[in-house]
């Protein structure tokens, strides 16, 4: 149910909320909002109404409109958020400490927020945060790795994972780069944009990360190691059945500081 709750002394009737409803659940009655019955089961809890209410008159869910952040001018500015975007880098140096874990949990409720198909509210993360639980991930994927390529396994435009594990036995970690951290976002396979969805919510998650001092790096390596080398491995992570994993992300705090942004050259734009 909705339980939509409309503050009549805070209402000022102008509407918005009716007109924001982007599948039309909401109409005025006597000047006030309600549920159009046969419309309700069209819902799909973006919660635009409530955002929307500029003073806080409306309730849907059983949510309380004073309990969420105040938008008004607290965006960063354009600029802030262009250095932000160019200045964030691939981190592949990392400090030997993890990240705390009410750190990780703050950075993925707000990523939680970001945008999905439909609203699909179904992603999964799943975050390799126990130091002795990483190293043993670390362990078996290159065990495992080295069990597939002695057998003559490795698929052929993988074959060079055999130097991947050579690497390792002599103390380079080129498939997690020593981060402390692996983040692995899923979703139903069923959902109506599962990788788009685990792809933006990576997205937002790195550069939430790196707003927050902390480093990531889009992990393709690991990746293709857990799905199409040593997919046990991934199963021991607990990832459900019927899961598309949208892409891995390693992350911990950077052992490295860089000081201005690249330069890219030219914008390739097809101006129609």
């Amino acid at each position: 149910m909705l339980l939509l709750r409309i503050d009549e002394e805070r209402c000022v009737q102008c509407g918005e909320c009716v007109t924001d409803c982007p599948y039309d659940v909401l109409s005025l009655d006597d000047g006030y909002p309600t549920v159009v019955a046969e419309q309700e089961e069209r819902c799909i809890a973006c919660q635009h109404c409530f955002a929307v209410c500029p003073t806080g008159a409306l309730s849907i869910f059983g949510l309380n409109p004073d309990e969420s952040l105040q938008l008004g001018s607290a965006f960063p500015s354009q600029q802030q958020v262009a250095t932000l975007i160019k200045g964030r880098r691939s981190v592949r140096r990392y400090r030997d400490e993890p990240v705390a874990s009410s750190v990780i949990a703050e950075l993925l409720e707000v990523v939680a927020n970001g945008p999905t198909g439909v609203n699909n509210r179904q992603l999964l993360f799943t975050v390799v945060e126990d130091q002795d639980s990483m190293a043993a991930l670390r362990h078996d994927t290159i065990e495992g790795i080295r069990r597939v390529d002695g057998r003559g396994g490795l698929p052929k435009e993988l074959e060079f994972f055999s130097g991947i594990v050579a690497a390792a036995d002599n103390g380079e970690d080129i498939l997690f780069r020593n981060a402390p951290h692996l983040l692995i976002v899923s979703t139903p396979a069923n959902g109506p944009s599962p990788e788009q969805d685990c792809l933006i919510a990576l997205t937002y998650f790195e550069i939430l990360a790196a707003a927050s001092g902390l480093g990531t790096v889009w992990n393709g390596l690991c990746n293709w190691a857990l799905t199409r080398i040593v997919p046990e491995v991934l199963e021991r992570l607990n990832v459900p059945e019927g899961h598309t994993i949208g892409y891995m992300m390693s992350f911990g705090i950077p052992a490295v500081k860089y000081y201005r942004t690249v330069q890219r050259g030219e914008v390739r734009i097809n101006r129609i």
